[in-house]
């Protein structure tokens, strides 16, 4: 029975970090040699980091990162390493090197650059043009990245029919959204039943500025079954054996490759082989551990992508704590327990700056919520700072009744405080807008969104009151009364942001077909909703966007986020009749 030991590298890469990217390569090297592996494959990029946007600009940069991957190759005696990478030949290239037996074996050029939603990679890279398979322990092994395995007719049909790859390894720094673990396993499976191939993809884990890497490595067989699955935002090294033989047995059946196969090479002429080194491995028992890590809960894989996001932009830019402004609702209450479960209680501080409108109420539960995460509270009143402001402009708007300006001043006054802190003590500052207010615009510019990272930037209202319940059912830690309380800026007497806004159960789904899906006003008017309250929602969300593009960079979490993913003009007097 042919069997090739395969390790997939789960790793948390820090973007122009090659130093630290490449000891922990060298590290999972070794651990997958001692469990005895043939192959270990990195993710795609593993070395320089994923995206490194204009880092790519930098021939120096280049030239660190290929010399790194010759430091690497002098630890792949006795197996063969895929490690994502960044070639340089004549133009630069997204790039798997594969290295075996001390030294560079081979370079694949990924093929299918994206250029949509987060992706920019026509910005940076040449397409490649070779679909070379390996010879790896006696088993034809295909190598390709991330977008490549999305096509039909792309490289991994190319290496499996033409060329024969009973495996296919496919590297990738795939960011999460909410349900795109499932997304991607789906299209594995269907890509290995198509070509009656052993897909094993490998996906990077970590965050990086807004994007989060989830992890979810899977093994699928040629009939596309899950043979193993890492967990999801977790760095691990899955290990599995893959049986060859079948995939020879299960051809042998379908005779319709073989006219695939002479069209294919008709089309594209021979495929490139390489031999890698003959590995000599000590006898070594079946590896019976076939992890197949469960899925985890949508609302849990929310909150793990939250944590995850706020704990590596917080590490990876050097802050030691953060900073947030409580005001007694749920979407500070959700963001402090966030940085709690991410970083620690004694890395987070919370901030109560009540003015006259604050209720008792509000005082009553900031001093629970932060009793609760154990985290250090100040309490900054600000009455006295409103009232010099008053005090200033009082000749100025003389004449002028009191509108939304006095109640933007206490929020600026807020967030002058705020940063005041992070100033003096290097507090990273987070900011605790959701999705639908940003959308509409309902947050205050040098106020509440002042800040340095927007924790809940890509989580609508209805999704906050979700994921604060469930993260109470092991033991109430915001308090029950934060949650049933009806939503409030407390900037004036018994306010609501029903004042302004739809309802949240209303409101978020226009948004979600007028944001996310770009539907027309009519279409949405169709799913229900009155046409005087589009109308409204969309005038909201169009007028905007410059507060949008002053915001701080936020998780994503959704298939369009509010920033890289959704890009319209500040300048724009386009609107739909």
């Amino acid at each position: 029975m042919r069997r090739l030991r395969l390790a997939l590298a789960q790793m948390n890469s820090t973007v122009g970090d090659l130093d630290r990217n490449a000891a922990t390569i060298r590290r999972l090297i070794g651990e997958a040699r001692r469990a005895g592996a043939d192959l270990v494959a990195f993710p795609e990029m593993a070395l320089p980091g994923y995206p490194p946007e204009d880092l790519l600009l930098k021939p120096q940069f280049i030239r660190d990162n290929l010399e790194a991957v010759d430091a690497i190759a002098a630890s792949t005696r006795g197996l063969v390493a895929v490690v994502g990478v960044v070639d340089r030949n004549g133009d630069i290239f997204n790039a798997a090197a594969v290295l075996a037996d001390g030294r560079r074996v081979g370079m694949y050029h990924k093929m299918y650059l994206p250029n949509y939603g987060v992706f920019d990679e026509d910005r940076y890279f040449q397409a490649g043009s070779r679909c070379p398979v390996f010879t790896v322990a006696g088993v034809t092994v295909g190598v390709n990245i991330c977008e490549d395995n999305w096509y039909p007719e792309g490289p991994t049909q190319l290496q499996a029919v033409a060329g024969e790859a009973e495996v296919i390894v496919n590297i990738n720094a795939s960011p999460y959204y909410q349900g795109k673990g499932a997304f991607r396993e789906r299209m594995y499976a269907t890509r290995a039943a198509d070509n009656l191939v052993i897909v094993a993809a490998v996906n990077m884990v970590g965050a990086q500025d807004e994007l989060v890497f989830d992890g979810h490595s899977v093994v699928v067989d040629e009939h596309g079954s899950i043979l193993a699955r890492g967990g999801q935002f977790v760095e691990e090294l899955l290990v599995v054996d893959l049986d060859v033989d079948a995939v020879f047995q299960s051809r042998l059946h379908d005779t319709r490759r073989r006219k695939k196969k002479l069209a294919l090479l008709a089309q594209h002429g021979a495929v490139q082989r390489f031999e890698m080194p003959r590995i000599k491995l000590k006898p070594r028992r079946p590896w019976t551990n076939r992890p197949v890590a469960p899925p985890l809960p949508p609302n849990e894989e929310v909150y793990r992508a939250l944590t995850t996001g706020v704990r590596d932009y917080v590490h990876k830019n050097g802050f030691e704590s953060v900073v947030i402004g409580l005001s007694g609702g749920i979407d500070s209450a959700l963001t402090a327990t966030i940085a709690v479960d991410a970083l620690g209680a004694s890395r987070v501080v919370g901030v109560f700056m009540p003015s006259p409108y604050s209720a008792t109420q509000s005082r009553e539960d900031v001093a629970r919520l932060t009793k609760n995460l154990g985290i250090r509270l100040i309490t900054l009143p600000i009455p006295e700072l409103m009232a010099g402001y008053e005090k200033v402009l009082a000749a100025t708007f003389a004449g002028r009744r009191p509108d939304t300006t006095e109640e933007n001043i206490q929020a600026r006054i807020r967030g002058n405080l705020l940063m005041a802190l992070s100033n003096k003590f290097g507090w990273l500052v987070l900011t605790t807008g959701n999705k639908s207010e940003m959308s509409v615009g309902y947050a205050t510019l040098y106020g509440d969104m002042a800040g340095g990272f927007a924790v809940i930037k890509d989580v609508y209202k209805t999704m906050v009151y979700t994921l604060a319940r469930d993260r109470n059912r092991a033991g109430e830690v915001i308090p029950q009364r934060i949650i049933d309380r009806a939503p409030t800026a407390e900037l004036k007497a018994d306010q609501t942001d029903q004042d302004t806004l739809p309802p949240y159960d209303v409101l978020d789904p226009i948004l979600r077909a007028y944001v996310e899906e770009d539907k027309e006003i009519d279409a949405i008017v169709a799913q229900g909703f009155a046409r005087r309250t589009v109308n409204a929602v969309a005038r909201m969300v169009d007028r905007s966007e410059y507060k949008r593009r002053q915001a701080p960079i936020g998780i994503k979490l959704t298939p369009r986020a509010l920033g890289k993913d959704r890009r319209m003009p500040v300048t724009n007097r386009y609107r739909e009749r």
